[in-house]
């Protein structure tokens, strides 16, 4: 696989996860320095708003809503404006810090959390995935998941992918009317590669980033690999953003797990066309710009 040299699109950030492109703007939680940044096309970068205990997953209801994960109180919380109010409250339902999730075209969250005091070095267990419905609900909607990570719908709603890191697989589920998951099944094994944040394109495709190898790969069903980047350090997550949605944003750590623990800032952003494009990428809303301060 020969594959275009990724271009260097924003550093000097702590940890760099859940990437969501979200009406002209790059959405990005930066876990290790408590900030969510917005960066326009450019590379233009606003931080718009800090988290006390840790953002991870991001994403949007179909109103536009964005919901960050505040990792170590368990809570997902919204964004109004410049202010964060509480969406849901899990931390009488998970077992861990909670850490990815992903939003069906109902507005249901499917959320997951790391399942032991990871931090900590307690011994690992498996956890289960939580779904939180509109009207505040929340239910287990899966058991014995190992440690999931990163997750995206496809199949226009119909699928969830979830990303199992220890066990080194994308593990999907059948999504019901109700919101309701079954037939579990293994989208990919990986082999030794430990998945971590994903995106989806429009044929159906995972994007993936191996945290151990420092790869991204693009996995069909089944488990072929199509697409292969390499980086010098831990591959993090991705998303398909850009005006055809043709843009693959990539973050990764470029340094040592010693550098990662000093706080050395060698969390960045890349970027690289593609030819699948993002799913749904005809029905993109209006492009919001960067207008307050900058960082």
């Amino acid at each position: 696989m020969i594959e275009p040299e990724p271009k260097l699109f924003a550093d000097e950030f702590m940890f760099l996860e859940a990437p969501k492109w979200h009406q002209g703007l790059l959405w990005v939680s930066d876990v290790f320095d408590h900030k969510v940044y917005a960066l326009s096309a450019e590379g233009q970068c606003l931080r718009v708003v800090d988290v006390a205990n840790r953002p991870s997953g991001l994403g949007f209801l179909s109103d536009g809503t964005l919901i960050i994960v505040s990792a170590k109180d368990c809570r997902l919380l919204r964004l109004d404006g410049d202010r964060l109010s509480e969406y849901a409250d899990l931390s009488n339902h998970a077992a861990g810090w909670l850490n990815d999730f992903a939003i069906d075209p109902d507005d249901r969250i499917y959320v997951g959390n790391f399942g032991y005091d990871f931090v900590a070095g307690e011994p690992r267990r498996t956890t289960s995935l939580h779904r939180v419905d509109t009207n505040g609900t929340i239910t287990t909607v899966a058991d014995n998941v190992d440690f999931p990570n990163g997750s995206v719908v496809i199949n226009e709603g119909r699928t969830l992918v979830v990303a199992e890191t220890w066990e080194a697989r994308l593990t999907a589920f059948d999504i019901d009317a109700t919101g309701e998951l079954s037939n579990r099944r293994i989208f990919a094994d990986l082999g030794q590669r430990q998945p971590d944040g994903l995106c989806a394109d429009a044929d159906g495709a995972v994007w993936v980033g191996i945290y151990n190898t420092g790869e991204f790969v693009r996995v069909l069903d089944g488990g072929e690999i199509t697409n292969r980047l390499q980086f010098p350090g831990s591959a993090i997550s991705c998303t398909l953003g850009g005006a055809e949605g043709r843009t693959l944003y990539l973050t990764a750590f470029i340094g040592t797990d010693e550098d990662m623990a000093a706080g050395k800032r060698k969390s960045a952003i890349f970027k690289v066309d593609v030819d699948v494009p993002k799913p749904g990428n005809g029905k993109r809303g209006s492009t919001m710009k960067l207008s307050d301060e900058t960082t």
